[in-house]
C-alpha cells in the first residue's frame, strides 16, 4: 500500500509543476507582446525654451484650440510630465508627482485622435520604458465627450491624457484617508504638471471632472480595478 501511495503521488506533482510551467509560459509571452508591441516615445527634454515662471504665468484652461496636429515630442513630453521617472538622488528612481508613500496609484491612458506618426487609438502610458502599449484602435473622442456630459472642448482636442487611479494600491497601508484624500492629491499634482508642460509648449488644457465614471472606463477599457479622475483634452493654443 505505501508503494502505491508514492507511485500515485509523483504523477501529481509532475502535473502541478507542467501547470505552474504553463501559467509562467503564458504570461511570459504576455509580456513579451506587449514589449513588442510598446511604441517607443522620445526621449523626454530636460530643459525647456521657457522657465518654469513663465510657465506658470501661461498656465490658464483653454477650451478652444487651433486646427492640427500634436507631434509625438509632445505627447512624450506631457505623459513624461504626468507620470514619468525622473532620477532622484536619494531613490535613484522616482516620478515626476509627489505621492503619498511613494505607491503611485495613478495610471496615465492617451485617447490619441490627431498625432503626427501615430494611429488613433487608445494607449496605456508605460512610465518604466516610456512607452506607449496601443489597448485598441479608433478615434474615442467623441464617446469620451458624450461620457462628459457632451462637452466639446474634448471632442476639438487633438488628444486627450486620462488620469485613473487604483486604489487598492493605498488602501493596505492609508485605509479610507488614502482613498479619500491621498489619491486625488496625487491627481492634482499630476494635473497640474499636465498644465504647466503644455503651457510651454504652445498648447491648451483644461481639467475635465464632469463625466460618468462607468461610460469613461467602457470608452478607455479600462481594467476592473481602475477609476477615471480626470481628463485632459490638450490642443494647440489658440492664435
Amino acid at each position: 500500500m505505501v508503494k502505491k501511495n508514492r507511485i500515485l503521488k509523483y504523477p501529481v506533482a509532475a502535473i502541478f509543476l507542467a501547470a505552474v510551467l504553463f501559467l509562467i509560459i503564458v504570461s511570459l509571452s504576455g509580456e513579451e507582446n506587449n514589449m513588442q508591441n510598446a511604441i517607443q516615445l522620445p526621449e523626454p527634454l530636460g530643459k525647456g525654451e521657457i522657465s518654469l515662471e513663465e510657465a506658470i504665468n501661461l498656465r490658464e484652461s483653454v477650451r478652444s484650440f487651433s486646427p492640427g496636429p500634436l507631434s509625438l515630442e509632445d505627447v512624450s513630453q506631457l505623459l513624461w510630465a504626468a507620470g514619468g521617472l525622473r532620477v532622484d538622488t536619494v531613490t535613484r528612481h522616482s516620478r515626476t508627482y509627489p505621492s503619498a508613500g511613494a505607491l503611485h496609484p495613478l495610471e496615465f491612458y492617451l485617447a490619441a485622435g490627431e498625432v503626427e506618426g501615430l494611429d488613433s487609438g487608445i494607449y496605456r502610458y508605460n512610465p518604466a520604458s516610456h512607452s506607449l502599449v496601443q489597448i485598441s484602435r479608433g478615434d474615442v473622442r467623441e464617446q469620451l465627450s458624450r461620457a462628459a456630459l457632451g462637452q466639446a472642448v474634448i471632442r476639438r482636442a487633438a488628444v486627450c491624457v486620462v488620469i485613473s487611479a487604483d486604489f487598492a494600491k493605498v488602501a493596505p497601508r492609508y485605509g479610507e484617508r488614502g482613498r479619500m484624500r491621498y489619491v486625488p492629491m496625487d491627481a492634482g499634482h499630476a494635473g497640474q504638471n499636465i498644465y504647466l508642460m503644455a503651457a510651454a509648449r504652445g498648447l491648451g488644457t483644461v481639467a475635465v471632472g464632469a463625466f460618468d465614471d462607468d461610460s469613461v472606463s467602457n470608452a478607455l477599457d479600462l481594467p476592473s480595478g481602475e477609476t477615471p479622475l480626470y481628463i485632459y483634452p490638450v490642443g494647440k493654443s489658440p492664435e
